[in-house]
């Protein structure tokens, strides 16, 4: 089978490895459709800080199974999607339902080998069924699930005033889910296409260009009150802690990004307004559930969102190309 393997930095290799095979309780898939996520361009670019090359990137993916145990639920043939966080179910998160942040887990693409190839095979628990939803759709559920889940972390209601700094897929899936929980979204980018990318195909309410007075814009749009839930979606450390002037008295505020350091805020700010400061990692089935039916009533843009595609045998060539602003990537999806 054709496999992509990211041996170090920039370099990509295509090359034949033997199907696996599969183990009792996994379902053997054949790969269909992969996302490109941001995670694996950085791990293309070297900046991927838990990952050990070499590695197969892709945790984005859709397929339909091709073996599986006779008592699964899966026949071959079928459609389904992948929940790439697989998770240890034992420790301290995973019995709190919480198997987004398990204390052993296991991202396919980044911790084990992912889904840049043609067959792999996955834990059963780990695999759902694509029922009324396409294959590029299923592909995009992990992603657009990141968004769905930072907003049930943030308690978006209806009539909120919401600001997403970072209009890049994740930023664009929290967008997304606010405004279908009835709150006014407010976009907030230094690229341009993202902006008009927001405003065209998400209907956020403004999108306000990074820069010389942004600030005071947003005061204007929020009537000098700020917003009651800020997410930030950028992985830079200077807008993350910016964000937290952004935020309303009584407000919310969720890190949706991740970065090596720290992150400093004053307290006496912070203090004052009793702001409620959030992590959000990752999803659970909930989120995926929460995107497939938003995906059914046709309330997520998924068509505009995949803006490329490419073969997987085109992967090495055409990767760094993602990686190019004047492209307009927002979701690269390989076909296997």
């Amino acid at each position: 089978m054709l496999t992509v393997i990211c041996e170090s930095p920039r370099n990509l290799q295509a090359l034949e490895r033997p199907r696996p095979e599969r183990a009792p309780g996994e379902v053997l898939l054949r790969v269909k459709r992969v996302g490109v996520c941001g995670t694996d361009l950085h791990i293309f670019t070297g900046h991927q800080p838990y990952l050990a090359y070499p590695r197969v990137m892709g945790h984005e993916l859709s397929g339909v199974v091709e073996e599986a145990d006779a008592d699964s639920g899966f026949v071959p043939g079928e459609s389904v999607y992948v929940m790439p966080y697989l998770s240890c179910g034992r420790c301290v998160a995973c019995r709190q339902g919480k198997t987004n942040c398990c204390v052993n887990i296991q991202v396919l693409g980044v911790h084990r080998d992912g889904a840049f190839t043609e067959y792999l095979c996955v834990p059963q628990r780990f695999v759902g069924k694509a029922d009324g939803i396409s294959l590029d759709q299923a592909a995009m559920l992990e992603f657009l699930a990141i968004g769905a889940h930072a907003v049930r972390r943030g308690e978006v209601a209806v009539g909120q005033r919401v600001l997403v700094v970072g209009a890049g897929p994740i930023g664009l899936a929290a967008m997304i889910f606010a405004k279908l929980r009835g709150a006014t979204v407010i976009a907030i980018d230094g690229r341009q296409p993202r902006l008009d990318f927001a405003l065209r195909h998400v209907g956020v309410a403004a999108a306000v260009p990074l820069g010389e007075g942004d600030e005071a814009e947003l005061a204007r749009l929020s009537d000098g009150e700020f917003f009651d839930v800020v997410f930030d979606a950028t992985g830079n450390a200077q807008a993350m802690e910016r964000g937290f002037r952004l935020v309303a008295h009584g407000g919310r505020y969720v890190l949706v990004s991740i970065v090596q350091g720290d992150i400093r805020f004053s307290d006496p700010e912070f203090h004052r307004r009793e702001t409620t400061l959030l992590s959000s990692r990752n999803a659970t089935t909930e989120d995926f559930e929460t995107v497939m039916q938003a995906m059914k009533a046709g309330l997520v843009p998924d068509a505009a969102l995949a803006t490329h595609r490419l073969a997987l045998s085109e992967v090495p060539a055409r990767f760094q190309q993602l990686l190019d602003p004047a492209e307009g990537v927002i979701k690269a999806i390989v076909e296997c």
